[in-house]
This record gives C-alpha cells, structure tokens and sequence, in this order.
C-alpha cells in the first residue's frame, strides 16, 4: 500500500535531491573563499558585552592552521613555535601559586562570554577538556588526563616553567594546538596560571592524589 508523504518527508526529499545535484554540477573547487567567511561572520557577529568585534579576525598563526587542517609542514610549525615562543613572558621569583585557588578556578567556566560582567576574572574551564582528579566524575578527553602531572614529571624549576609556558601559550610548544593562549589572550592572569602549575604540581593537590 503506497503512503502519502507528509510535508516533513516532502521536505527532506527535496534537500536531498538539492545536495545531489549540487554534488553533481558544482566544480569541485567550489566553495567559500577565506574572504566569503570573514564577510559572513562581521554580518552575523554582533558585539555584545565582552565580545567584542577583534574575536573575528585570525592571525597568522590561526591562517595557517585553518588552511592546513592542524597540519602544516614541518618548518612552517617550528617557525610559528618559535614566534608563539616569544609571547610568553614569565613573572619575577617562584611559578608556584597556591593549588586550592588553583583547583578553585580550574572548576570554574565563566569568562569571556557576552554576558560577564566588566572586570569579571575568566576561570580555567581546565574540567571541559582534561581529568584533573582520579575522583572527578565528569570531564572532557578532549586534552590527556593530568591526574598524577606532579608524580610523574617531578617539581624542578624546568618544569615549572614548561608547566607555565604551556599554560600560558600552548601553541608555542605545539603550533596547533587546540589548547586555548590563556597568557596571551589576557584570559588568565599570571596569578592565576602560577595557581595552575601549583595545582598540576604540588603533592598536596588532588591532581597528585
């Protein structure tokens, strides 16, 4: 017995029909240009509390990695690493903070969002991406698991101060990275990432429970 479509069948009929025949007749080249989606993003994105307008341009480091799918050639990601290196810029005396302010901000999400007040000091988010702790119950694997950092890798001074320039610019150490500039883009302050490398280091913390 043959069955009516309904209007959503009718539907979804005729965008499959459309993406077929665009399949069949567009160049394979075909597609936005770099310009088509920078003209299509100041159309659409409007400033709005601490997002601001300078959210959308790419520099040349976010260019490469675009155009490149996360993989450029060799040289050219030691040539960005090495310009990514010198934006870092470490603080005078010790890099180790305090982890319970540390712990504090690595749990917290807000910051940087249209919505936030002025002033308002960005979190970590660190939870949306690694497990900090063997007892978290939810976390993102989106980065590796730090629990245990501190055991494993020691507490020299190098350390620290690998801890604090990945913090500070991930993209330094790997060019892609989808670690966010927490040190560049003044998300985090100096204060807060020597928290960091105190919460991803000091046994006490629970990262090294």
């Amino acid at each position: 017995m043959n069955r009516a479509m309904t209007p959503a069948m009718k539907r979804t009929a005729a965008l499959l029909l459309a993406a077929v025949a665009g399949c069949a007749l567009a160049p394979a080249s075909t597609g936005p240009s770099e310009g088509d989606v920078q003209n299509v993003l100041e159309r659409d994105f409007h400033a709005r509390g601490s997002a601001k307008m300078d959210r959308i341009p790419q520099d040349r480091l976010q260019r490469v990695c675009t155009e490149t799918r996360d993989r450029p050639a060799a040289d050219v990601a030691k040539a960005l690493e090495a310009e990514q290196m010198k934006t870092i810029v470490y603080p005078e005396g010790s890099l180790i903070g305090d982890w319970k302010r540390g712990d504090k901000s690595a749990q917290d999400g807000r910051g940087m969002t249209w919505n936030d007040k002025p002033g308002h000091q960005a979190g970590g988010s660190c939870y949306n991406c690694h497990q900090l702790s063997p007892k978290e119950m939810s976390y993102g694997n989106v980065g590796p698991s730090l629990t245990g950092f501190g055991k494993t890798r020691g507490n020299t001074p190098e350390t620290q101060r690998y801890v604090y320039g990945k913090i500070y610019n991930a993209k330094a150490y790997n060019a892609c990275s989808q670690m966010p500039r927490f040190g560049t883009s003044g998300t985090l302050t100096p204060e807060q990432i020597k928290d960091f490398v105190a919460l991803l280091l000091d046994p006490a913390s629970p990262v090294n429970q």
